[in-house]
Formats: structure tokens, sequence, C-alpha cells
């Protein structure tokens, strides 16, 4: 199993820091740096920083939100990415969801699975540097009854194939993940779980296109905090996981509200939400179970840590993306390298 790390969002105040970290986990040998976007920073600009400023650790978006580009900019975007960082680009995509989609982009969140196909498709059909044409329900290339023609990619990719990753949480978006990417990169991981809310749909995915899990790469992101003080560091992430499970979509569409429910936390889940987006984010914080908040993070001693890590390795993780906490660069480097040492004692590195 290799690590990885998640930068997150840029712009929120420890841009410096996060570069350091980026630089720390290149010395580290993490396998790659992932950076995040919503309505703020764009994660394309903040991976050519961090690859102009490294030397071997992979870049990779997580994600490029489908509703913010046509997929031959993403094409165009990724063909760049990787012959500047010399062949160390990863190709993460997710629809978003429908607030941001329709309020932020003013793009329908509508069919979104046949929305990602259609659009991986394209994506990968433009990076073969084959003159592009393609007919399907959400794009047309080249316009009919026009002057577009079809033309082809003119930049050359560092590699032939780009690995392409796609954001999956619900069942259905999970199995066609597995039949049509790389990669799946997953939030609010629980080991004991993984195998019903993720692992049986990517691998029905697989089958589907006759292809087995080998090679494919299942990427959860999780946090990472070092200390004794379980129950405290646990405090840490009850704001964070409040946001998810209660206030991350709508009522009605809150995809992480669903998961946390199929691990076994219906009640829980609801009453998150409730308080949420009644306004009570205090309350809904409080709410988050310690047990919920224990089992999708990394928290406590190196061998406590290490001791998760085994468990996310034998439930079919190949790449553990960790979020090191921390109030100071200090912490958050201290918690880097906990990450390295614990995956040595677990035997994995």
């Amino acid at each position: 199993m290799q690590l990885g790390i998640n930068l997150g969002y840029w712009g929120a105040g420890m841009d410096a820091d996060n570069l350091a970290v980026a630089k720390e986990a290149d010395k580290l040998g993490y396998a790659v740096c992932w950076a995040a976007e919503a309505y703020g920073s764009d994660a394309a600009t903040v991976l050519s920083w961090v690859a102009a400023q490294t030397e071997r650790i992979d870049i990779g978006s997580a994600i490029f939100q489908i509703p913010a580009r046509q997929p031959a900019m993403t094409a165009m975007t990724a063909a760049t990415l990787d012959s500047l960082s010399g062949g160390r680009f990863r190709l993460g995509l997710g629809v978003s969801g429908p607030q941001v989609s329709e309020g932020w982009y003013g793009v329908k969140f509508d069919k979104p699975l046949a929305r990602t196909r259609e659009y991986v498709e394209i994506v990968r059909k433009a990076m073969t540097r084959e003159r592009l044409s393609y007919e399907g329900e959400h794009w047309t290339l080249p316009l009919p009854d026009g002057p577009g023609k079809p033309i082809k990619l003119t930049v050359h990719p560092q590699r032939e194939h780009i690995p392409l990753y796609v954001a999956a949480i619900g069942p259905k978006n999970l199995e066609q993940t597995g039949e049509i990417a790389d990669g799946a990169l997953l939030i609010f991981p629980a080991a004991e779980h993984l195998e019903e809310t993720a692992i049986r749909h990517l691998r029905a995915g697989r089958e589907k296109a006759g292809k087995t899990m080998e090679g494919f790469d299942v990427v959860p992101t999780v946090p990472l905090a070092v200390g004794d003080d379980v129950s405290a560091l646990a405090d840490m992430f009850r704001p964070y996981t409040a946001l998810y499970v209660g206030g991350m979509g709508s009522r009605k569409q809150n995809f992480y509200n669903q998961l946390a429910q199929r691990m076994g936390y219906e009640k829980e889940a609801a009453e998150i939400q409730d308080k949420y987006l009644s306004g009570d984010k205090e309350g809904a914080a409080a709410a988050v179970p310690r047990e919920l908040i224990d089992s999708t993070t990394l928290l406590g001693s190196v061998d406590r840590i290490a001791e998760r890590m085994q468990a996310y390795a034998a439930a079919g993780v190949t790449t553990l993306t960790l979020a090191p906490a921390g109030f100071t660069l200090e912490e958050r480097i201290t918690a880097l390298r906990a990450g390295t040492q614990a995956l040595e004692r677990a035997g994995l590195a």
C-alpha cells in the first residue's frame, strides 16, 4: 500500500505551509499529492505550482469538477500538466454536487452517471490525439450543421496513458467507476465497512468490463492526527464530519449523509443533518458519534495508526491518502512523518 497526501483547498491561509508539506512528502517518498477545488482555488494552478517545486511525487486532481470544464479542456489541462511535471500527473474527476453545479457553474445536475461516462470517453479519446468526434446525449463534437470540424490535441502528453480516477460515493457511481476508470477516489472510508460500501460495487464494475481489481487503484482520503489523547483528537474532526454529513448538499441529496447511513448510523446521520440545516452547527458537531470519526480517520500513536493502516490494506486500499492535521506547520510535518513510520511499522512499505 502506498501513501498519498491531500492538500485540500488553496487560499485558506495555509498556502506556504501546504507547499512545505508537499515538499516534505516528496522527500519522504509519498506517492502522490492531491489538490481539491470547489468554488475557490482551482486545482490545476495549485498542481502546477507544486509540480514545479517537487521532484518525484505525483500530482493529482481530487478533483477537477466535471461541470466546471468542457471535456476537451480537461484533456488539454491533463496533457499539459503531465508534460510539465515529467509524467507525474493523475487525473481525478467528479460531478461535484447539485448546489455547486447549479449555483456556481450554472450546469444542471441531472443524469450525473451518464454525464460522467460521456465525459470520460471524450477525455480519453482526446488524449489519444486522434481527431475528436463524439455523439452522445450530453455532448456532440463537432456541433452539427456548423463550421466545426474534428481536430486533434496538439500537445503530446508525457505518457500514452494518464491514470484517470473518479470520485465516487454511491453504489451506482462506484460500479460505473470500476467499469470506466483506473481508480476510485473515496471519502469517509471505514475499513470495517469498505467491502460493503465500496469495494463490492467497484468489483462489479470491473467484472462488467471484463477486468479484475488487479491494477485498480482504491484511494480513500483519511484525516491524520498524532497524539496520546484519542478522544481529544477525534473532537478536532467533529466540525469537519458534521459539515459533510449534515451540510454538504441538500436534505434530499447529501451523498455523505447516505454513506453514514449505510455504515449503520441512520439515526445519528438524521440528527446531524437536522441540527446542521437548522443552523445549529455546534449541536451537529456534538451529535457526531466518536466511533464514526475514529473509524474514518487515523488517530493516536504511531502503533495505533499502523494497526489501522493494516486494516485499510486488508480491506483493499492500494493508495491511502492522508490529510495531516495540526494547528502549526510543525504539527502537520510531524503527522506526515508519523504516517511513513506507521506504514513501515505495519509492514506495508
